[in-house]
């Protein structure tokens, strides 16, 4: 059975700390605690699982300080999760088991992360990320922010999961880095203008983040996936900017790097609808829910571009259409799929009535 260190960096992280590590202890054999400048209880809850504690000075650099967590891990392996992350009971199972494969010729194991759920608990936004890797082969972290681990040797995608569950709040600190870095003339890498891109975007400077995606796109040496979700971001924007010419160019560009995904088919239908040309977008919202997505690894999935959200707005154009028998149909679909949207309970009432 091989060994895990489990790494993590934390700050202040007493509402969510002792969740994590009690959802992976008994997985583990060693806890590696950084801990970046806690003024609450985080190491005290730490240490009650038996955690080894490092200080390390905050420089505004998450590889750095990933680094440095990694280095004073001691066991075969190490895994590493953010303090709002769990294991789920099925998921630690998998793990236990996981641990037990001999031989373990792995280098790197990935796992999915579940971002965001349905009603029923079930993951509709996940992405791949590289959880579990040989120690012995000192893979180090790159970025200061939005960092990511550089790996390579023998990767096995395992059928473990982690579960985000955020408890904070959304803030600018990553975008204050970012700006930081920029003022002090800091060449971004394409990756890192992506980032910044959605940092802009996510703290409503749209007209910035539209242009630093474009930089970000022009310069060719971006992820696939990346580019992709760069120019359906860079829509959204001139969306919000009320440019409208400029969104459609935007989204019409991800055709350029792949057949059109739900992602796609979705935001180019919300298109039409603004333009209250609903057979148009009739005709993107059902190619959303059947097309295939791309059977690939490491990229964003979200389940909602193909399942209630195609729905819910097929419900608004028949609607708007007259055709009240198709739009009560695609209505009850996205019910079926997420019944405790606000939208699906407004159109339930606007068809159904109240039931008080």
């Amino acid at each position: 059975m091989i060994s895990i260190s489990l790494c993590m960096i934390v700050r202040n992280e007493e509402e969510s700390l002792g969740r994590c590590l009690a959802s992976v202890a008994d997985a583990v054999d060693e806890i590696v605690i950084t801990d970046t400048g806690s003024t609450d209880k985080t190491k005290e809850i730490a240490e009650s699982f038996g955690a080894v504690i490092h200080d390390f000075e905050w420089i505004d650099d998450f590889a750095a300080a990933r680094n440095f967590c990694f280095r004073q891990a001691t066991k075969e392996f190490i895994l590493w999760l953010d303090a709002d992350d769990v294991i789920e009971p099925d998921d630690l199972r998998k793990l236990k088991a996981l641990k037990e494969v001999n031989p373990f010729p792995f280098d790197s194991v990935t796992m999915n992360y579940h971002l965001t759920f349905d009603h029923k608990g079930n993951p509709v936004f996940s992405l791949r990320r590289n959880r579990l890797v040989r120690r012995s082969r000192n893979f180090q972290w790159i970025g200061p922010v939005h960092e990511y681990l550089a790996v390579s040797g023998h990767t096995h995608h395992s059928d473990v999961a982690v579960t985000h569950r955020k408890e904070r709040q959304h803030t600018d600190r990553n975008l204050r880095i970012y700006l930081k870095r920029q003022a002090s003339g800091e060449t971004f890498s394409p990756r890192d203008q992506y980032y910044f891109a959605n940092e802009l975007r996510d703290n409503g400077r749209f007209s910035e983040a539209a242009e630093w995606y474009e930089t970000f796109l022009n310069s060719g040496k971006g992820w696939v996936e990346d580019e992709i979700n760069a120019c359906l971001k860079q829509g959204d924007c001139y969306g919000r900017l009320l440019q409208h010419d400029k969104q459609m160019t935007s989204i019409l560009r991800t055709l350029s790097y792949d057949t059109p995904r739900p992602e796609f088919c979705c935001e180019i239908g919300a298109v039409f609808i603004n333009r209250k040309q609903y057979q148009q977008a009739i005709y993107w919202f059902q190619q959303a829910i059947s097309v295939e997505r791309p059977a690939q690894h490491m990229g964003f999935s979200d389940r909602a571009t193909s399942t209630w959200l195609p729905h819910l707005q097929l419900t608004v154009c028949y609607d708007r259409l007259g055709d009240k028998k198709n739009a009560l149909h695609h209505h009850e679909q996205a019910k079926s799929y997420n019944p405790g949207h606000p939208s699906v309970q407004f159109n339930e009432k606007y068809y159904y009535g109240s039931k008080e």
